[in-house]
This record gives structure tokens, C-alpha cells and sequence, in this order.
């Protein structure tokens, strides 16, 4: 099959739907909402009147039934903008969407995806703890059936969109038994909102995404029916797995909008800022560098590019998935560092966007996997290859 790097007239409309809603709708009100920060249910229902929610998901379901390169773009338009709505969007889709699209059954399914898919609730994707974050299998909430009811107690940290009010349920990773080989049987529990005895508190304080929903969990001895388990009992850590694959590529797809939105930023400060009598962009330094922005976002955008083409055409693609994670996360470290450098002094103001830009980056170093982690898993499936 020949290479095309062209992509379809539809994704290219797509694209330009998304970059005038951002630039229009999120663009002008990004910087106050940061400073507040202020989770906009008015924002993410617009998002979802666009159709950014439930992008990947059957149009039986209530969604739009685009593939992934189409997900992934308009995740990177959102990030061009601002990292906290396309957090929102990345999460909503790929952490809570995604998992009961996948693994929920036709009950589970035609339940809570219509509602989800029209932006009309949020869910969130309840794993990481307080000593349970790179180690996940290390989780201690737990999940023991009495009867028809699961009874579940711990706590989760750092869910995106899982303490906001249009919040209607949280997929939760939950022990609920021991395995023949002695080893947790781990399960993804479906918690509905306003469940009795859940508590959610949203997370204030934060360096960066600081407009978009992270939440504290509490379970105690919250009973949900025994029917709300995802797939099979003992299959949440493949589960967990599986959508961590898929978020890493929503992941990647921050890093890369963040990236062209701080180079763009670059480029035009560069050309408009005069120094020694002429614009900064005519020294070969302030070239250099935005050569070099230029060309990782190309290498980053094709290589997303390619960890989608193959999820799509149903080929493997986790290896891919962690190399496009880790890369264009760094990407967009580099980048904003340097366009900061090029604003100079403007650069660490907060009037000027690349600021905020400079802190977002950080998260998608650490979010679904740290670059550590990434590194882990790229070199395993290099080792078994060779």
C-alpha cells in the first residue's frame, strides 16, 4: 500500500470547525478562567454540542463514528488554544467514554454513552491514588460483593472531570478478591454520581490545567448493583491497561497542539519585537530555534499521525502509542521553553499566553504514564522485537 500523508477533506473541515471554535469560544476567556480557576460547564456544553465528545463511538450510541486520526485533531485544535478544555475533552473521551464503549456491556452501553456523547454529563476514570500512581497495581480501594451489591471503600486522586456537577458517573478500579496465583483480581466498577457515601471534591492549587476539573474520590461503603461491574470480574487491570493505551495518543495529541500553539506564539513575537533596529526574527539565533520548533512538531505530528493511522486499521499500536506520548510531550517542553526565551522578559507575564503554555507542559510529562514510564514500556517492546 503507498504512503498518504494527505488527510481527508472531511478531517481538513474538521479541523478548521474546531480551530474557529477554539479560537472564538475558549481563546478569549483561557487566561481568566486559568487565573480563576474555574471549571466552565458552559464551555465543555458547547464542546459537546460540537460533537467533541464520544468522536470515535458508533453513531448507534449517540456518537460520531470518526476514526482516530479525526479524535486526535480535535483534541490537538483544543490543546492550540488551551490545555485545560482539551483536557477535558482528552479525559472525557478516552478515560470515560472510551472504557464502557469498549468493555461495557449493551445495558452499560445504551445507558450512559447518549447522555456522555451529547456532553450532557462527564465521566471520569478512577485510578490513581495517593500511593498508587506509576505503580498502579498497587491500588488499595476495594470492592467486595454482599449479595447483589458491590460494597466499595478508598479513595482515588487526581481524576480529571470527576467532581464537577455534570459529573454522572466514575469508572472505578477496585480489588475484589485475590487470584488462584495469590496475586490482587482487579476489577473497573461502574459509580454512578450521586451514589450514597461517594464524595467528590475537586483539587484547587494546581500549577497547570488549571481550568480543568481534577477531583478527589471517597467511597465509604458505597453500594452499587452487582450488574455495574465492566466486562468480567478480574479483567480491570487489562481493562485499565487497554485505555491507557488509547489516552496516551490524546496525551500526544496536547503535547502536539500545545507545541504549535507556543510556536506560532514564537513566530509572531519574533517578527513584531524589534531590537537593535530590527525584528528579533532576522538573527540567525532566534532562526535557529524556530527551525528547530518547526521541525519536532513535524516529527511529533507524524509519528501521532501513525499511532492513529494503525489503531485505526486495527494493527498494533501500543508501542507507537507510548513513543508519541513521550515524544511530543517533550516536544511541547522544548518548544515552550524556547518561545518564553523568545518573548524575553514578556514571556513571564501573565498577559501573554505562552506563560501559561510553559507550565500546561508539565502535566503531559507526568498524566497516563510519566516519560520514565514511557521509556519503560517503548524498550519492551523493543527488547522482544530484537
Amino acid at each position: 500500500m503507498a504512503l498518504n500523508y494527505d488527510l481527508s477533506e472531511e478531517q481538513n473541515i474538521l479541523r478548521q470547525s474546531i480551530r474557529s471554535f477554539a479560537e472564538s469560544v475558549i481563546k478569549p476567556v483561557a487566561n481568566e478562567l486559568d487565573e480563576k480557576e474555574h471549571f466552565s460547564e458552559e464551555i465543555t456544553k458547547k464542546m459537546g454540542e460540537m460533537g467533541l465528545f464520544g468522536m470515535f463511538v458508533s453513531e448507534g450510541y449517540g456518537g460520531s463514528g470518526l476514526d482516530y486520526v479525526s479524535y486526535i485533531i480535535a483534541v490537538e485544535e483544543i490543546a492550540r488554544v488551551d490545555g485545560s478544555h482539551a483536557a477535558t475533552v482528552a479525559a472525557g473521551n478516552s478515560l470515560g467514554i472510551g472504557p464502557i464503549y469498549y468493555f461495557g456491556n449493551e445495558e452499560q452501553k445504551k445507558y450512559w454513552l447518549p447522555p456522555l456523547c451529547k456532553g450532557d454529563i462527564l465521566a471520569g476514570f478512577g485510578l490513581t491514588e495517593p500511593n498508587a500512581g506509576s505503580d498502579a497495581g498497587n491500588s488499595k480501594t476495594t470492592a467486595v460483593l454482599d449479595g447483589n451489591e458491590w460494597v466499595i471503600n478508598g479513595s482515588k486522586i487526581f481524576i480529571t472531570n470527576a467532581a464537577t456537577d455534570m459529573t454522572g458517573v466514575v469508572i472505578v478500579q477496585a480489588i475484589t478478591g485475590t487470584r488462584p496465583d495469590g496475586k490482587k483480581e482487579i476489577s473497573c466498577i461502574l459509580v454512578p454520581a450521586d451514589a450514597k457515601g461517594f464524595t467528590r471534591k475537586a483539587m484547587k492549587g494546581k500549577l497547570m490545567w488549571r481550568s480543568s476539573n481534577t477531583g478527589e474520590l471517597y467511597f465509604d461503603d458505597v453500594r452499587v448493583p452487582k450488574e455495574n461491574i465492566l466486562g468480567k470480574r478480574g479483567e480491570g487491570f487489562h481493562q485499565m491497561l487497554s485505555t491507557l493505551d488509547g489516552g496516551r495518543l490524546s496525551i500526544g495529541a496536547m503535547g502536539l497542539g500545545g507545541a504549535q500553539g507556543a510556536f506560532e506564539m514564537a513566530v509572531r513575537y519574533a517578527k513584531e519585537r524589534v531590537q537593535f533596529g530590527r525584528p528579533i526574527a532576522e538573527f540567525q539565533i532566534n532562526q535557529f530555534k524556530i527551525s528547530d520548533m518547526a521541525m519536532e512538531i513535524e516529527l511529533a505530528r507524524n509519528l501521532l499521525y501513525k499511532a492513529c493511522w494503525l489503531r485505526d486499521n486495527k494493527k498494533p499500536f501500543a508501542k507507537h502509542a507510548a513513543m508519541a506520548k513521550l515524544y511530543c510531550s517533550e516536544v511541547m517542553k522544548r518548544v515552550a521553553n524556547e518561545s518564553v526565551q523568545i518573548h524575553g522578559g514578556y514571556g513571564l507575564m501573565k498577559e501573554y499566553n505562552i506563560e501559561r503554555f510553559f507550565r500546561d507542559y508539565k502535566l503531559l510529562e507526568i498524566g497516563e504514564g510519566t516519560s520514565e514510564v514511557q521509556r519503560i514500556v517503548v524498550s519492551r517492546y523493543v527488547l522482544n522485537e530484537y
